[in-house]
């Protein structure tokens, strides 16, 4: 049926409006910018935040060492001033209090999360940055990937949205004019209904 109306504005018809093959270009313009923009645009993005996140992970696995801390005791609930957000408190983790080796030899100490209840004694693994403190683990190459390819699948969908949104306007602004035309034609023909040698 879509096949069918879009098919006739190219036709020769005696009923063919300018507007209506203006609006049949619109629709082989719109297609061809999501066809083509789209996909080089989500290409270009996801090139773009490839080389970024990569340059990340790298920046990551250099500055962050995964040591083994000592837990020294648990602390129930949540200690003063520490953020609900924060890594030790977590919710679903234990927090205790842990020292690790520091970069310059020494022992670093402070709470931390853990996923099971650590008694003194217990040791575990724990990823800190170059100056000893507790740090995330490093995003890997694969996580990366899959962030680049979803940036890029985005950014394509937001160019096909943006120009659909575009194609939708030009035919609802063309539609507003085949209105204004019809009212003044039926304002015009209306002055001639029943009039003699009007041929009506």
């Amino acid at each position: 049926m879509r096949a069918t109306r879009f098919g006739w504005r190219w036709r020769r018809n005696p009923l063919r409006r300018p507007t209506d093959v203006l609006e049949a270009w619109v629709g082989v313009a719109s297609v061809t910018l999501v066809m083509l923009a789209g996909p080089s645009a989500g290409w270009a993005t996801g090139s773009l935040a490839h080389g970024a996140l990569q340059q990340t992970v790298r920046e990551q696995h250099r500055h962050r060492h995964l040591v083994t801390a000592t837990a020294v005791r648990s602390l129930p609930g949540r200690a003063p001033g520490t953020d609900g957000e924060s890594a030790a408190s977590r919710e679903g983790h234990h927090r205790v209090v842990a020292h690790w080796p520091c970069p310059d030899g020494g022992k670093c100490s402070g709470v931390v999360a853990v996923r099971r209840p650590a008694p003194a004694g217990f040791r575990f693994p724990l990823w800190t940055d170059d100056g000893g403190r507790v740090s995330g683990r490093p995003m890997d190459r694969e996580t990366a990937v899959i962030h680049a390819v979803l940036a890029g699948v985005a950014t394509a969908a937001g160019v096909g949205g943006l120009v659909d949104g575009a194609r939708r306007l030009v035919v609802w602004r063309l539609t507003q004019r085949r209105y204004a035309r019809w009212d003044r034609a039926w304002r015009q023909a209306a002055h001639t209904w029943g009039r003699a040698g009007a041929g009506s």
